[in-house]
């Protein structure tokens, strides 16, 4: 079998409500879903989901090549950005085409790549992500009811810019899960999305820690900031998240020496056999490992197969347009199929039928980082939320 070259489409998730974080909203709710469909000489199509704006650079290291060899392909995808480097975009690109590849080599085989990877139970444990920061608390409340009523217990709430407000958002959501739980109390997590210093984040932690109980808070400080993260971990009771951002075994090293991290992530767009490789190294540090992202097939198969599987992001509910799964979501888990592959298949000419897609307006959303990042004195209004008055610390 020959890699015999690519397509690319874009398809949008229809959240039908604003989503976001600290950093920005996407106002309409649509979020564009870059797919990278990977063909094959046996006609077999691997399928990739992420942004991968430099596929036609990085696709000559796999053309010809035998989709099977996924280990040696990726790293010789590595290879081929040597001396540019390969984080950011170019690492979303190399795990779009990773994900193609695994999902080639499972629909070889004839099996779910669940399966194929060594995963014993099809159940992976999930928890709620609204990117809900710019709802109101009924809307909250509406969102994360939804959640509970496919029997998830454990939560996850934007936050990060009013302290008030924040316990306030994390108390609605664990009375809506509380109603479904039967007794047993829910769980909660913050993710602030890197929009803290480092006294910001003890202060604005330890204040919800006096009536709240909080898992983890996510990216407090950050991405790279070990000391930071280190000082954070310290200096609050719940665990420290992150990693969903970092690219490369490399840059997760320093984070890891410094005891800086409780609960490593990865991100669904880097793509399956960064995440092996990133829970065997969490592995070793006696760490957890969470994926992260919305519709992470691929992520959820691979956290089948490895000893420190602890949860599952579940975003939306629902697939994005055009894009059927082979799983569903029971009892509070992803319930994955039996199809080959990893189960997502594209309808192609409903993805064509959406045309061209409107331009984004980065400045508003979630990819670019406020001025005022880790400089705020004061609580500031949730992006998109103009009725909002600031009260209180931030």
């Amino acid at each position: 079998m020959r890699i015999t070259g690519f397509r690319s489409l874009t398809t949008v998730q229809d959240w039908g409500r604003p989503v976001g974080d600290a950093n920005g909203v996407y106002a309409d709710g649509v979020v564009k879903v870059p797919i990278v469909l990977l063909d094959t000489d046996e006609g077999i199509t691997g399928v990739g989901m992420g942004p991968h704006p430099q596929a036609g650079e990085i696709f000559p290291a796999i053309e010809g090549e035998d989709p099977r060899g996924v280990a040696a392909l990726y790293d010789r995808m590595l290879r081929w950005t040597f001396k540019a480097g390969h984080a950011g975009a170019v690492f979303g690109t190399i795990g779009a085409f990773d994900s193609a590849l695994w999902d080639i080599k499972a629909k070889a085989a004839g099996q779910p790549l669940w399966r194929l990877l060594g995963g014993r139970d099809r159940c992976v444990p999930a928890y709620a992500s609204g990117l809900d920061i710019a709802l109101t608390e009924a809307e909250l409340a509406a969102t994360y009811r939804a959640y509970a009523e496919r029997g998830l217990r454990v939560a996850k709430v934007k936050g990060g810019l009013d302290v008030d407000r924040d316990r306030r958002r994390l108390s609605v959501v664990r009375d809506v899960l509380a109603e479904f739980s039967g007794g047993v109390r829910p769980g909660l997590m913050l993710d602030a999305n890197e929009s803290w210093t480092r006294k910001q984040a003890l202060r604005h932690v330890g204040e919800l820690e006096r009536t709240l109980d909080l898992i983890w808070v996510e990216e407090p400080v950050r991405r790279w900031d070990a000391d930071g993260l280190a000082t954070v971990g310290r200096g609050i009771r719940a665990s420290v998240a992150t990693g969903e951002n970092l690219t490369g075994l490399e840059q997760f090293r320093p984070l890891l020496a410094a005891g800086a991290v409780d609960i490593v992530q990865t991100a669904s767009v880097w793509g399956v056999t960064h995440f092996l490789r990133v829970a065997a190294l969490a592995h070793a540090h006696d760490l957890p490992v969470s994926p992260v992202g919305t519709t992470p097939a691929g992520l959820v198969h691979a956290a089948t197969a490895v000893p420190n599987h602890i949860v599952s992001e579940l975003q939306d509910l629902r697939p994005p347009v055009g894009v059927a799964v082979d799983h569903t979501i029971e009892d509070g888990a992803f319930v994955l199929g039996d199809g080959a592959g990893l189960g997502v298949v594209v309808d192609e000419e409903a993805v064509r039928a959406l045309g061209s897609l409107p331009p984004d307006d980065v400045r508003a959303t979630p990819g670019v980082r406020p001025e005022r990042a880790g400089r705020r004195l004061l609580a500031e209004p949730a992006p998109g939320d103009v009725l909002a008055t600031p009260v209180g610390p931030a």
